[in-house]
């Protein structure tokens, strides 16, 4: 379920919305780094509170595919393409782009009603959260989608993740912590129509 075997075409054909998705990463993070518009796309797309607050809110969905940092980029990207595919089989593409989004944009909705206007945050941490949170949802309320051994891995890897995000310096605990339970709050309704199936 989480080992890629498939070859760059295939995967691209079966999971176009995490293709997507990672070419935004790559793209995003190549043009914040090379280049004059630089300073111009890290202005705009960051996750500035102050400028939420004066009606710029698209900043709360920008910065799920702003990395300026090359290990911040390749962590989230890596659990993307690790993690969503197997969502995505099981979504569709369109619940799973609600899922992922929306997870990381209610993340960064609670980060501005929590954190002080002077707040700034770009990755997409929230939302990578939020596949987490749905599979979370998954594991206990609809355990015929995963096997034994991959929710023994999920838990390890959610353990793991939420430990590094109380212990690594400079995360965004409440984009993390809330990105999980948005997930968790959203599966119920992505999969209230899904077809019934096994993937494990």
């Amino acid at each position: 379920m989480f080992v890629r075997e498939e070859n760059f075409k295939t995967f691209i054909r079966l999971y176009p919305v995490v293709s997507i998705i990672t070419a935004l990463h790559l793209i995003i993070f190549l043009l914040l780094n090379i280049g004059p518009q630089a300073e111009f796309l890290y202005y705009y797309f960051a996750g500035s509170n102050y400028y939420i607050s004066q009606g710029e809110y698209w900043r709360l969905a920008t910065p799920i595919i702003t990395h300026v940092s090359l290990t911040h980029m390749l962590f989230n990207t890596f659990s993307l393409v690790i993690f969503g595919p197997a969502l995505e089989r099981i979504l569709g593409k369109g619940k799973f782009l609600i899922g992922y989004m929306g997870a990381g944009i209610l993340a960064d909705l609670a980060t501005y009603l929590i954190l002080p206007l002077n707040f700034a945050h770009i990755g997409a941490s929230g939302a990578i959260f939020g596949l987490f949170g749905i599979y979370l949802y998954l594991m206990y309320a609809r355990k015929e989608y995963l096997g034994a051994g991959n929710r023994q891995i999920l838990l390890v890897v959610l353990i793991f993740s939420l430990i590094t995000t109380f212990t690594t310096e400079g995360i965004n605990i409440y984009g993390h912590l809330f990105g999980l339970i948005a997930g968790a709050a959203l599966a119920p309704i992505l999969m209230a129509f899904v077809r019934k199936h096994k993937y494990r």
